[in-house]
């Protein structure tokens, strides 16, 4: 099967390795060399017909700000009837050098500065992790946020059960007072969206490269709370990123809102592991 595909980027090449490699919880992922070129490959049975249609879109997205780089897309497919289906990358392959993690400050600092419409949000709805993303347009950050981030996984943690009522409670109250503690118009930036650190890799020289985002138009602070919540970026990386776009004096205030949407996200993909960090953040804001 994967030599057909790899016919439709004409590559009738025969195939030379095809190797398991690490691609996260939701996909298989291979390395594929061919007697033409290497590649990096993920199959997925279980998912909607999009799905690697809004990750491509998504990667070429980023690439369109010219600030950073991510890996080409040569084929994905577009739908399945319970059928696997395939996205064929450029396989990115390299070392840390000294200057990488100040590249990628640099460079996603300028991405977030990259222009961009004057709304938050985005035309078509995406996924996080493997759950489905709503968006659309707003021209106020915190009814985009409430109605597009935390009312959803909200909705979604009660039909799974995994929101008790106390919790429940302190959780409509916050996204109720939402306006009290974000900012209705910060600056709207392009997001990768789920920027954690197995998020960007390293390539030849040292390169940063971004991989599977779930991208939208918000405040860039929601990236760097992100960033923050499960490590994987250095002291050089902040430095960097803040020496380009310094941070609102307001980031502590936010930041575990922020980190909120994405551990409703991990609550509701991976059970009440997550519940206890969920309290932690309500309790600041909720008595």
């Amino acid at each position: 099967m994967m030599e057909e595909k790899l016919k439709l980027i004409d590559d009738n090449s025969s195939i030379q390795t095809m190797t398991p490699v690490s691609g996260g919880d939701i996909n298989r992922a291979y390395y594929i060399k061919t007697e033409k070129q290497e590649y990096f490959v993920k199959a997925n049975q279980n998912t909607a017909g999009d799905f690697f249609k809004v990750e491509a879109d998504g990667l070429e997205r980023i690439r369109s700000t010219k600030t950073i780089a991510v890996p080409e897309v040569y084929y994905y497919d577009k739908s399945s009837e319970n059928q696997e289906m395939v996205l064929i990358m450029q396989w990115i392959h390299g070392k840390k050098t000294a200057t990488t993690e100040q590249q990628l400050g640099d460079q996603l600092a300028l991405f977030h500065l990259a222009d961009g419409p004057a709304q938050y949000g985005l035309d078509r709805s995406t996924y996080i992790g493997k759950l489905p993303q709503p968006n659309g347009w707003h021209s106020d950050w915190v009814d985009y946020f409430r109605d597009h981030r935390l009312q959803p996984q909200l909705d979604l943690s009660i039909h799974l059960n995994r929101m008790n009522q106390k919790r429940r409670l302190k959780l409509e109250k916050l996204i109720h007072d939402l306006n009290k503690y974000l900012p209705n118009q910060p600056r709207v930036s392009l997001l990768h969206g789920d920027l954690w650190g197995g998020n960007w890799i390293t390539g030849h020289a040292g390169k940063p490269y971004l991989i599977d985002p779930s991208v939208f138009y918000g405040d860039h602070l929601f990236e760097l709370a992100f960033t923050e919540l499960f490590g994987g970026f250095s002291d050089i990386f902040y430095t960097q990123y803040k020496k380009i776009l310094p941070l609102e004096d307001y980031y502590e205030d936010v930041k575990p809102i922020y980190q909120l949407y994405y551990l409703l996200v991990h609550l509701n993909m991976f059970g009440e592991a997550y519940g206890t960090s969920v309290d932690t953040i309500l309790k600041r804001y909720i008595r």
